[in-house]
């Protein structure tokens, strides 16, 4: 079976990110960029409901012509199993499946481009600054830990190679970055994945590496926007 190479590494990328949301304690490092500090002493702002953040997301108008929103993929409970990386296996093969990280309030749209296989998808959080930094940089460090590893979803076994990139100053109060290439059935894809954290605001931006560059910070100014 030929299987699109494009929806097949978004979709991997997604199902890694569907660790639970919970606390690591002392034993997470978090190695993100950071332009500010988390702190007890200045209180955050209150956490966004889903709809509020499903406001902020980017759409058609602000994508520009060529950009389609992607259907809905039907809920997908494959078997996940991650080989020849310790640490995500560590976070558990089956929590893998979801799509999205596991905190309550949540939005995400997905978009293609043109005639090309390119996609681009956002997901925004809004939670504790400390759960969301916690959550977010345990899983990029697993993930940038590996430089290669091997991802069999649903009996696909896709090929991955990891690689931690350089983060922009000034966007955010945290910075996380990679770029993850999937090969499977003779085909390669190369996804680019940044995550800024802002006060009690995550976004993600996933997908083809041009269209991350050129939408990241307008996605960031339309969900910090205040109102």
């Amino acid at each position: 079976m030929r299987v699109r190479v494009a929806t097949t590494a978004l979709g991997i990328t997604a199902a890694l990110l569907a660790v639970p949301a919970c606390s690591t304690g002392s034993k997470h490092q978090n190695s993100s960029s950071r332009t500010g500090k988390l702190t007890d002493a200045v209180q955050e702002p209150a956490a966004l409901s889903s709809s509020a953040l499903e406001s902020r997301l980017l759409d058609e108008s602000d994508l520009g012509s060529g950009y389609l929103p992607k259907p809905e993929r039907p809920a997908q409970h494959d078997d996940v199993t991650v080989i020849g990386c310790p640490a995500l296996s560590e976070l558990g093969g089956d929590a893998a499946t979801g799509g999205t990280l596991a905190f309550p309030r949540k939005a995400k749209a997905d978009f293609t481009y043109g005639a090309s296989s390119s996609e681009i998808a956002e997901e925004l959080y809004s939670d504790s600054a400390q759960k969301l930094s916690e959550a977010i940089g345990l899983i990029f460090d697993a993930m940038t830990g590996c430089p290669t590893y091997q991802v069999v979803a649903g009996g696909t076994p896709v090929d991955v190679t990891s690689q931690k990139l350089p983060v922009s100053h000034g966007l955010g109060d945290e910075q996380w970055s990679q770029l993850l290439t999937f090969s499977t059935g003779g085909q390669s894809t190369v996804v680019k994945q940044t995550a800024i954290r802002d006060d009690s605001l995550l976004l993600i931006v996933s997908g083809s590496p041009a269209l991350v560059d050129r939408h990241l910070g307008k996605a960031l100014t339309k969900a910090t926007a205040a109102g």
